[in-house]
């Protein structure tokens, strides 16, 4: 349950254009996808994070992921956008804007950084033809949950007429606190929902991580069917541990997509456990043939 850092360091690295995650080498799998169909049912449109499989070049990740039926990648920046773009996939959910995880937009000494940053990357998602920008409330640091949202809307607003504009959707993704996250204000559907009302834009939404909700609040069919005109992005993973999908776990995968589907929803849902079985791509490939109901 210490995947918090890793992913943050990730993240981090991400954004300074040097990716660095310690995982068990994927290469010796890479044969065990060459023969998957691609047929898909259509329901759902897939995608993967890329630092869960960082132990692939983000090319090899690529030719796995679409022969699996994936159709975009989950947490690119646009200096990898090229590759995505070389390989016929969406870069499903960009980032590069963000300070991190812990200062976001909750505190109004990083608006004006925010701000500049997140104007930039707007006009770069939207001059690429995507949509999706990630973006994060940060920690509370002693923050009331008011004061945070105020904080947060009041930054937001200043830019979500380009986001409008230009057609671009920033998605705040919500993180768990107990175990992974500790101190991050968008830890709750509630919170996240009122700041999408605070903003009132389309141009806003939330991230909800399937996986982080279920350890913070539970009820997730319930949740994600009453708040699914906020929700824009969603993120799987196994329930404890962030690991796979499958028979090991305490959630029911197959039954979560037919709730996500019922509601009408169209975007993305991307695989983001992080695999523990020998045969990674192997894992990945299950996880979709679960979620493709």
């Amino acid at each position: 349950m210490k995947n918090s850092s890793n992913r943050r360091s990730v993240i981090k690295n991400i954004i300074t254009g040097s990716v660095a995650v310690a995982s068990a080498p994927l290469i010796p799998t890479l044969a065990s996808c060459a023969t998957v169909s691609t047929t898909m049912k259509g329901n759902i449109n897939h995608s993967v994070c890329r630092w869960c499989f960082d132990g692939l070049s983000l090319d090899e990740l690529c030719v796995e992921a679409k022969k699996m039926g994936i159709t975009g990648i989950d947490l690119v920046g646009p200096k990898d956008w090229p590759i995505l773009k070389k390989h016929g996939l969406m870069s499903t959910m960009c980032n590069g804007a963000e300070i991190s995880l812990v200062k976001g937009w909750n505190d109004p000494q990083y608006h004006d950084t925010l701000i500049k940053n997140y104007t930039q990357h707007i006009n770069l998602v939207a001059d690429a033809g995507y949509k999706n920008l990630i973006c994060f409330s940060g920690n509370r640091n002693g923050m009331d949950d008011a004061t945070g949202l105020k904080n947060c809307a009041e930054g937001l607003k200043k830019i979500m007429p380009l986001a409008e504009k230009r057609g671009v959707v920033l998605v705040m993704e919500l993180f768990n606190s107990k175990v992974d996250h500790k101190d991050y204000m968008c830890d709750n559907t509630n919170w996240g929902v009122d700041l999408c009302k605070a903003v009132g834009s389309e141009s806003f939404k939330l991230l909800y991580d399937i996986y982080h909700m279920q350890i913070n609040e539970g009820d997730v069919i319930r949740t994600l069917t009453k708040q699914a005109p906020y929700i824009a992005h969603y993120h799987t993973a196994g329930v404890p541990g962030r690991h796979e999908i499958d028979e090991t776990q305490e959630l029911y995968y197959p039954a979560i997509m037919k709730a996500i589907v019922a509601t009408g929803y169209k975007g993305y849902v991307a695989q983001e456990f992080i695999p523990i079985a020998k045969d990674k791509l192997g894992s990945l490939k299950k996880s979709i043939e679960i979620c493709d109901i």
